[in-house]
């Protein structure tokens, strides 16, 4: 078999070496891809891509279709399966192609791909964003069969091994930041695998050098290991779906709960009115995990896991909890904002032409629309309402495993009383329980709103006000604050908590909390939500349970001039007051919306650290060199003890004779070794016929050395330091004409070669079964002289 042949000449075993390990070098380059779309959803689409290019490219290499051919029926098994694998929704029955088919498969070509960027995975199947996946398991395989099995030149058929690269670096492109496969490992697999496809089919191969490339591959990997976290530092690694769409950030928004006031002057108010809501229903503005002191706020920035992100989102919406399924209509009213109400886990959120301003944040639940909401609008939710666990269900269940931001400027009141109420509490479950009934059956309510007669109380939940709640003289507030010192409690508890904001469709109409109010209907039996019915709660993760969530408000009619009205018909004996309060009592800020300062560090304007890293990289770029170089490096040092060494003989003769070897040695790591007990001009002569062919001016030299080796051994007397380096100038200029005669990467190698430093009993090593020969006694320097004068080395 001679490589680089087509496949109607070349062995068929070796061709179909070939298309197997390309096809599976293709399919690990695909592997991004998988998280992308959904392993179930996309793995036909690639499977199927993978088989129609394999199976056109091997066709037409068996029939000798041209390049044009191959191209054609290419573009045909695009248009007839690409319904069936990339776009059935334009189908008929899922695989007859249409019109439609047609013109999507068109269009999805070249707008599918920004689509897929710029959607939050998983994708789905929806329209045609399966295209780009079918089009690079296709593109990508039939360039790689083709290249093998067409291409005449075997090293330009081995350039099919960097198709698989390139498919990778296309499914990076469009994958996650957390791919199944890491890039550093599928990178790592597809080199190894496709130089030593390279290097087999063009013949190349040795198997003496897998050590070798062992070796070279470890080096590579441990530099990487090492030197790649030292430049990268804690960087997060780029995605490109983030530069081209950036996520949406909470934080340019005001947080929705410091609006709790806001929303409950709007009475009565229809702020939506919501069809579908399944009995108990609640309905969810914004989730709140980020606490700095002054208000809770949505992270939403990827920062902490039980935060997530806002991003684009496809058609369909990975759901993992089990509940009551519901087919909800929301028709917005008064409500305003960027802040999309939601109901349960939604599966899917269809808001029209709106659509691609929707991000949804599945960690949460929580949804905006960064064009806002407005009046009139109505959209579609497809949801999961979870099943609430009771206490005896969730029993001895640990905290959930999920990581949230740390909270800043944690008021001292938050600690103390968290300790103070749950100190008697064993489980999880029992400490949340401890906590939330506290709050709720010894607070008192109040909207603190004049106008109604409400008791004083203070809006915002900011370090000064939950710590007047929990250690003043009376807790009064609102679900505003009794939420946010509920979830701050629960959390200093070692509990994962969050606020949520949303509304109880009735709860507004329910003054004794019991849950008997009569929901607001509509004409056509739609849950009607006022601003009274504005809500805040917590939620608290166990484990095997997900998020629980826990009413801390007290009830409305929990209020301090009712507990007033019953403290006077039951008289108290007169006990002794306590003193007054000094005059000079610091009372804490009326205004609690001032955001704690912090003194931030130095920043180093010295340029100190900069240089540190860099010098810190080129010590690692330069360490992983000299451990690459080292074999060479070694071999370099061995050549030059020996030359200096028969330089540097005390012996005349034996420094003329050393030179001649250093032309021996030459000749040997070019190729060229002496017949055994040949002597130097019959060396010289066969090495014309052989590493000199076409050089008659250094064959000349050659043999001009060879004959003065000779002339210096033999003749009488013994040669004078001046005949000897002009001996040795002589074989220096001979060596490095004899090496010129080399192109120049043979040169480079036959300067690293280690082959003349083996001993020659080693080089002519003896058959396999034959008897070693005992080693000769150590020769006395007269008999190593002798020795010299007759060429012996």
């Amino acid at each position: 078999m001679r490589p680089g042949q087509r496949i109607g000449v070349r062995e068929p075993a070796d061709a179909v070496r070939d298309v197997l390990v390309l096809v599976v070098l293709v399919g690990l380059a695909l592997t991004p891809l998988l998280p992308v779309y959904g392993t179930s959803a996309v793995l036909p689409a690639l499977l199927g891509g993978m088989v129609l290019g394999a199976a056109v490219v091997v066709v037409g290499a068996l029939r000798r279709w041209s390049a044009l051919v191959v191209v054609a029926v290419l573009i045909g098994a695009y248009v007839l399966a690409g319904g069936a694998l990339a776009a059935p929704t334009t189908t008929v029955a899922g695989v007859v192609p249409t019109p439609q088919t047609l013109l999507a498969l068109a269009r999805g070509a070249a707008s599918t791909w920004k689509q897929v960027l710029t959607l939050q995975p998983p994708v789905g199947t929806g329209g045609t964003l399966l295209v780009a996946a079918f089009l690079l398991a296709l593109v990508g395989t039939a360039a790689a069969l083709s290249l093998t099995l067409r291409v005449r030149r075997a090293a330009v058929a081995t350039l099919a091994a960097g198709v698989p690269v390139l498919v990778l670096v296309g499914a990076i492109v469009l994958g996650t930041r957390t791919p199944p496969v890491p890039p550093a490992v599928a990178g790592t697999a597809l080199a190894l695998v496709g130089l030593t496809w390279a290097a087999w089919r063009t013949g190349a191969w040795r198997p003496r050098r897998v050590v070798a490339t062992a070796a070279l591959a470890a080096v590579a990997l441990g530099g990487g290991v090492v030197g790649g976290p030292l430049v990268a530092a804690d960087q997060p690694r780029v995605v490109v779906r983030d530069e081209i769409v950036p996520p949406f950030d909470p934080r340019d928004y005001p947080s929705p709960l410091a609006s709790f006031r806001r929303l409950v002057k709007m009475d009565d108010t229809v702020l939506m009115t919501v069809d579908g809501l399944p009995q108990g229903g609640r309905v969810r503005l914004a989730t709140f995990d980020r606490y700095d002191g002054v208000v809770f706020n949505v992270a939403g920035d990827g920062s902490a896991q039980a935060s997530g992100e806002f991003r684009r989102v496809g058609d369909r919406l990975d759901v993992a909890v089990r509940g009551t399924s519901a087919r909800v209509e929301v028709t917005v009213g008064a409500l305003q904002g960027v802040w999309l109400p939601t109901v349960g886990h939604a599966r899917s959120i269809d808001l029209g032409r709106a659509s691609g301003d929707l991000r949804f944040n599945d960690a949460t639940g929580a949804a905006v629309v960064t064009s806002g909401v407005h009046e009139g609008m109505t959209y579609e939710l497809d949801v999961v309402v979870p099943d609430v666990p009771d206490l005896d269900a969730i029993g001895g269940s640990g905290a959930g495993g999920v990581a949230q931001p740390r909270p800043v400027g944690l008021p001292q009141a938050v600690s103390v009383a968290a300790a103070d109420i749950a100190r008697d509490a064993g489980t999880p479950v029992q400490v949340a329980d401890a906590i939330t009934t506290h709050l709720a059956e010894q607070g008192y309510f109040s909207h603190g709103l004049t106008d109604a007669g409400d008791h004083p109380s203070l809006s915002g939940h900011g370090a000064a006000r939950l710590a007047d709640l929990l250690a003043g003289e009376l807790m009064v507030g609102d679900g505003e604050q009794y939420a946010a010192a509920a979830a701050l409690m629960l959390q200093e508890r070692g509990l994962p908590a969050r606020v949520v904001l949303g509304f109880v469709p009735g709860s507004g109409d329910d003054e004794e909390g019991d849950g008997e109010a009569v929901v607001p209907t509509d004409e056509d039996g739609a849950v009607q939500i006022r601003g009274r019915d504005v809500q805040a709660w917590v939620e608290v993760a166990f484990a095997g349970h997900g998020w629980v969530p826990f009413d801390v408000t007290p009830p409305r009619s929990r209020t301090p001039e009712q507990e007033q009205e019953e403290t006077d018909t039951d008289p108290q004996p007169q006990v002794v007051q306590p003193p007054a309060l000094p005059p000079d009592r610091v009372t804490p800020p009326e205004d609690d919306t001032e955001q704690p300062q912090t003194e931030d560090p130095a920043q180093d304007d010295s340029g100190l650290a900069l240089w540190l890293r860099v010098a810190a990289w080129t010590g690692v770029g330069l360490g992983a060199l000299l451990v690459l170089l080292s074999p060479v490096l070694v071999v370099l040092a061995l050549k030059a003890r020996r030359r200096r060494r028969r330089r540097r003989a005390a012996d005349p003769v034996r420094r003329v004779a050393g030179g001649w070897d250093e032309v021996v040695d030459t000749a040997r790591d070019m190729g060229g070794a002496p017949p055994a007990a040949a002597t130097r001009r019959e060396a010289a002569r066969t090495w014309t016929a052989t590493i000199a062919v076409g050089h008659p001016a250094v064959a000349a030299r050659v043999d001009a050395l060879a004959r003065r080796a000779d002339r210096a051994v033999f003749a009488a007397g013994v040669p004078d330091r001046s005949e000897v380096e002009a001996y040795w100038a002589d074989v220096d200029a001979t060596v490095g004409a004899l090496r010129r005669t080399l192109p120049w990467r043979r040169r480079v190698r036959t300067r690293a070669s280690w082959v003349s430093l083996r001993s020659p009993a080693r080089q002519r090593r003896a058959p396999r079964g034959a008897r070693p020969r005992p080693e000769p006694p150590s020769p006395t320097p007269s008999v190593r002289t002798r020795r010299a004068r007759r060429g012996e080395r």
